[in-house]
């Protein structure tokens, strides 16, 4: 009998969320504790894969699996490019996994490429077709090291001109749904079969003729089963989950593979513990005799197809309709608004065509005065995306352009590359997904939108955003107080364009607060100062300043002056220009400092209308996350003043308090909220300490269990997790050195007992990797562990209190 072939494929893939004028993602309230979701789901979902438990009935950790190695997955471009700088670590988990993948499938590796930054294909012109397919393969070689044979598509939305360059530039197969097969017959007969509703057989591999004379494999996930993991609870039991594959194989003597395909957040993100449930699964399937878990390359080389397919042109996995939920109010949303409607996605994807045209002309006519072919040219920029540095902008330019280029030449080009990056981006297919136009998917894709007008316009005669305004009138918001996209333009994106003078305004407000070197990298761009005083007098501060900043992306320049007035907490107020000369800075200079030595701020104010103009910059100026710092630094003697009048009380009271409760009386009001304020701050402070008193600690912990106090346990169990996990990595440095490991020991004693309950994921990989080490062998001069009896022993209790088995 054939043996039985399980595959598994997640698609990991979250939207763009970086600010396009500084390519970094400014702070997201929305996912606290984490500064934003990416690094949220990383956390919950894309490291936890890396490194996911195998338990026993006890709850203890007996293994720990890189799911990545034992399926199949792709990762969006986009977002491996922010892992890569973000999360090091996870991002090097999945490229070992594809390493270790080659070695388990006969030499194919588990990660697929994909469609570069997830827009729709059916929807896409032919060059950006082109484009999407160059750019997700190239980024797939620069990560992985070899040529991907496989590509997902965003949303597995599909048209034969689609599959036409797939197969053109190499891509063996790609992954559908099973509703999207129109027929289907055994390669050789005659009459094709009709693929009703799904019907099409999904444990078989399929060859897609095509037009062209070329062809490609095509494999139908299992519908049933993939919904179930996605939405009905499959993922609440890996041996549910592995029974649940099984019951789909026949006895069928003939190869057969049974796979399903889902978002990849559905492991840890969508489902909490759902990577365990998927390491259990696949820890059970290894174990059965006669299935054998596999990828979709190594079966299609071991089973060619014995049955060819025509597709249902122009369908997706995720839109009854096709690919009208990218175009239309088709009625697919996300159910949580049931009265509103998606009128705007029509109008939107109108605007946005109308742009990426008057792009393409303003694209080829000043590209014209090269000899390079524009198109191949951005085609071949992703390698320069995928290295950001003004070193390998030189490299790039050197091997497109033979003459000579001057600085003018260089940021002009680069400007046009850029607005043609930014004009894909704003196609990402999770603007039209969900139900509001004001949505954050939506905002960033017209600011995408907005970046690319924006370098558009540094070209003469070429005023597009008013143009673009006025065809976002037509697409319309769900709120009354929004009315249409045209207004979430001027709300929510206009506030957040960038240009050189901003840069130097946020760097020049930073500069109260920060003793900056004098080369430094700030987000996409090199700052040079030229001149910096910065004066102080009580809490009054002042800083006046000369600086260069380039553009590494585009390398555009600008030289600013600044000065910059912080009267106490958010009071700061400046100026910053283009410079002007030496000598209209010194005067500045001379008579700004004079004024502020006599305390005379009404008149530093007329200098600074005089010298700047309009040019004033405030607080507001700031990016986000700078915004965020300072306000914490200003804030600070107010919040421990704060902190202090609070835990007074909470310390005068606490006798009472306890003597109240004990007597099962009600707490008054005025005294509890103080007095929880008191217990979660002081805590926090605790745990942050380098040096934690742990008696300290242990008694404030009581007090809130016998004060039945409302601790704030997002903070406390993240900011308990991170000790724990700075604490282990102290210890596997130095394994020997007795007192770290009985601090440890006995934190996690006193965490035990109390009300915080953190997830130790990131100590118990350490911890567990010491064990499968034997915890170190002995070095010179040290006894090996075995040989100490009372380390060994702390060693046990460690792993018991980090839940693994010994």
């Amino acid at each position: 009998m054939q043996r039985k072939h399980l595959c598994i494929h997640g698609h990991f893939y979250q939207p763009p969320r970086e600010n396009p004028w500084l390519n970094k993602v400014e702070l997201q309230d929305s996912a606290y504790p984490y500064h934003d979701w990416n690094h949220r789901i990383n956390a919950e979902c894309y490291a936890r894969n890396g490194a996911s438990r195998i338990i026993n009935g006890e709850g203890q950790i007996v293994d720990i699996l890189n799911n990545y190695s034992y399926m199949s997955f792709n990762f969006g471009p986009t977002l491996l490019s922010w892992m890569e700088l973000e999360s090091p670590q996870t991002y090097e988990m999945i490229i070992e996994a594809d390493k270790v993948s080659q070695r388990r499938f006969s030499g194919h590796g588990s990660a697929m490429a994909q469609v570069y930054n997830h827009i729709i294909m059916p929807l896409a012109n032919d060059r950006d077709k082109e484009t999407q397919v160059r750019w997700g393969i190239e980024d797939f070689i620069k990560r992985f090291g070899r040529y991907p044979e496989g590509m997902w598509l965003s949303e597995t939305a599909v048209d034969t001109a689609t599959l036409e360059t797939l197969a053109f530039h190499d891509i063996k197969f790609t992954i559908l749904s099973p509703f999207q097969a129109s027929h289907f017959r055994k390669i050789g007969d005659a009459d094709w079969e009709d693929a009703v509703a799904g019907s099409i057989d999904p444990k078989k591999v399929y060859k897609c003729q095509l037009p062209s004379g070329r062809s490609i494999n095509l494999f139908f996930y299992n519908g049933a089963v993939s919904q179930e993991v996605a939405f009905d609870g499959l993922l609440n039991s890996g041996e549910r989950f592995a029974n649940r594959l099984k019951i789909d194989f026949t006895d069928e003597d003939k190869p057969q593979l049974v796979h399903i395909a889902t978002d990849g957040e559905s492991y840890g993100h969508h489902h909490q513990y759902g990577e365990m449930a998927l390491s259990y699964c696949l820890y059970m399937l290894e174990e059965e005799p006669d299935i054998e878990l596999t990828i979709y390359g190594e079966y299609l080389e071991r089973f060619p197809p014995e049955y060819e397919v025509m597709i249902a042109e122009g369908s997706s996995w995720s839109c009854d309709h096709g690919v009208e939920r990218w175009k239309s109010n088709c009625g697919c949303n996300t159910g949580g608004h049931p009265g509103w409607k998606q009128d705007w996605r029509g109008p939107l994807r109108e605007a946005f065509d109308w742009l990426r045209d008057e792009l393409i002309l303003l694209f080829e006519r000043e590209m014209g005065e090269y000899d390079s072919d524009p198109w191949e040219l951005r085609n071949d920029y992703i390698h320069v995306i995928t290295n950001r540095s003004k070193e390998n902008n030189e490299i790039f330019l050197a091997k497109w352009f033979e003459k000579k280029l001057d600085d003018r030449d260089k940021v002009k080009i680069l400007s046009l590359l850029e607005m043609q990056y930014h004009s894909l981006l704003m196609y990402t297919s999770c603007g039209w997904f969900f139900d509001e136009v004001s949505g954050l998917e939506t905002v960033q894709d017209i600011l995408y939108a907005a970046r690319a007008i924006q370098l558009a316009e540094e070209f003469p005669e070429n005023r597009l955003e008013q143009h673009f305004l006025q065809r976002l009138e037509g697409a319309p918001s769900n709120l009354p107080e929004i009315g249409n996209s045209a207004r979430v333009y001027k709300k929510f994106v206009r506030p957040m364009m960038v240009d050189l003078i901003r840069v130097g305004a946020h760097y020049a407000i930073a500069s109260l607060f920060e003793n900056f070197p004098s080369e430094m990298k700030l987000f996409n761009f090199k700052a040079v100062t030229r001149f910096r005083d910065f004066i102080r007098e009580g809490k009054h501060k002042m800083v006046i300043g000369h600086t260069a900043f380039q553009s590494n992306i585009t390398l555009e320049q600008v030289e600013i002056s600044f000065a910059m007035l912080h009267l106490g907490e958010l009071n700061l107020y400046g100026g910053v220009r283009e410079f002007s000369g030496l000598e209209a800075l010194d005067q500045l200079h001379r008579k700004i400092k004079e004024c502020f030595r006599k305390n005379d701020i009404p008149e530093i104010f007329s200098l600074m209308d005089y010298y700047f103009g309009s040019h004033t910059y405030s607080f507001w100026h700031l990016f986000k996350d700078e915004q965020n710092a300072i306000l914490s630094t200003v804030m600070q003697d107010v919040l421990e003043n704060t902190e202090g009048v609070v835990y007074r009380m909470y310390e005068d009271n606490v006798p009472i308090l306890k003597a109240l409760k004990s007597l099962h009386l009600t707490i008054p009001h005025q005294l509890k909220v103080p007095v929880d304020l008191a217990l979660n701050t002081k805590l926090g402070h605790l745990i942050k300490e380098e040096h934690m008193d742990m008696v300290r600690i242990k008694e404030l912990l009581e007090s809130a269990t016998a004060l039945a106090a409302d601790l704030d346990l997002v903070s406390l169990n993240y900011l308990t997790a991170a000790k724990v996990t700075r604490l282990m990595r102290e210890l596997a440095d130095h394994p020997f050195e007795t007192e770290k490991l009985e601090n440890l020991v006995e934190f996690l004693a006193i965490i035990e007992k109390s009300p915080i309950q953190p997830e130790y994921w990131e100590a118990q990989n350490i911890a567990f990797r010491l064990k499968n080490e034997g915890l170190l062998p002995s070095t010179s001069g040290e006894p090996h562990l075995t040989q100490n009896s009372r380390l060994l022993r702390r060693y046990d209790e460690l792993s018991q209190k980090l839940n693994i088995s010994v």
